[in-house]
């Protein structure tokens, strides 16, 4: 039963995160619901992401939606923010993570207000250097916390300008980066249970899957209502946890 469960909640919370990020909000807090230990939660969400944002990532490289040379340079950024974010976690308290985390997920907010969804600005092809310091942010913190990079990365690309596709295929190839150094961590640390990383990597890929097969039928509008609904529940989270009400 709790491999089915298990199974379930990575279709669902893949499924979502793929198409508006903060999947690892929806699916941490479901596996410490079924008794699983904090750090194997994480490692196995870390587990099943790198496998599952791959996999729908390489998807819409074969539709040609995106580019492998379009993102081997900001893929580079992510990849060594998650290296440094991971490095630094032991040293930064898990409390000042979730103010950074608030701040960020606010000003990740405001950003989707400040310019209007513009279905002809999809045309654009490649990401301008100026988001590569983000891009190492964002990177540094999933590898110290997490909840709600995906949504971040979401509000950045569209924000841009990108298209649905263009900004999920960026978001899932740099969330593959910057989960494979901490799953790799996590596994050589001894953080992983088979039993709980594998059916939950086994319905993250159908999940993501599933995204990426109807994300090409939603509108640009569509998709930013979402992130920016889960962007809203982000902060909420976070700041209850805060305050501790």
């Amino acid at each position: 039963m709790m491999m089915l469960l298990l199974f379930s909640i990575g279709i669902i919370a893949t499924f979502l995160g793929t198409l508006a990020g903060g999947g690892g909000i929806l699916s941490f807090p479901a596996m410490l619901l079924l008794g699983v230990p904090p750090h194997f939660a994480i490692a196995s969400n870390k587990f099943s992401n790198t496998f599952s944002s791959f996999s729908s990532f390489f998807v819409l490289l074969k539709k040609k939606e995106v580019t492998f040379l379009t993102l081997v340079v900001p893929g580079a950024f992510s990849l060594a923010g998650g290296i440094a974010g991971s490095q630094a976690a032991a040293a930064i308290p898990p409390d000042v993570m979730k103010v950074a985390a608030l701040v960020l997920l606010t000003f990740a907010l405001l950003l989707t207000f400040m310019k209007k969804p513009d279905e002809k600005s999809g045309e654009l092809e490649r990401l301008p250097r100026s988001v590569y310091p983000y891009l190492f942010g964002i990177g540094a913190y999933d590898g110290m916390f997490g909840p709600g990079q995906g949504t971040l990365q979401m509000n950045l690309y569209l924000s841009k300008g990108f298209s649905v596709m263009k900004s999920i295929g960026f978001t899932r190839f740099n969330t593959f980066l910057s989960c494979i150094g901490a799953a790799v961590s996590y596994i050589a640390s001894g953080f992983f249970l088979p039993e709980v990383a594998l059916p939950l990597t086994a319905g993250s890929i159908i999940g993501a899957q599933l995204a990426v097969r109807t994300a090409g039928n939603l509108s640009k509008k569509q998709v930013l209502l979402m992130v920016r609904a889960l962007t809203v529940i982000l902060i909420v989270q976070l700041g209850i946890q805060l305050t501790g009400i």
